[in-house]
């Protein structure tokens, strides 16, 4: 995969919360994502090991998505301004994953 691809799932495995409540605009909801995060992770066992969704791999929007947060999260942004401007940026690609609000 392309360093941007490999970034995002490596920032994803290490960062779930920050992801957990970022939406996904790339229409993945209709597999069942319920955020960007399960763009990348199907789930983690009890040990902690990792299944991975491909789904990303091939996704522009759900890398430029996770591109942004990682940005956004360098520059000292709080949960709920990362997430505005990515309801901003994207909400127009598509229908968003159901993903609740940060607290």
């Amino acid at each position: 995969a392309p360093p941007k691809v490999r970034e995002s799932y490596q920032f994803a495995m290490a960062n779930p919360h920050d992801l957990e409540t970022i939406p996904c605009f790339c229409g993945c909801g209709k597999m069942g994502h319920k955020s960007n995060w399960n763009c990348y992770i199907k789930e983690v066992d009890a040990a902690g090991k990792f299944t991975f969704d491909d789904h990303a791999s091939g996704c522009g929007i759900c890398v430029d998505i996770t591109q942004d947060v990682m940005r956004l999260k360098r520059e000292g942004r709080s949960a709920k301004e990362i997430r505005a401007y990515i309801d901003g940026q994207y909400s127009g690609y598509g229908p968003s994953t159901d993903t609740p609000l940060p607290v």
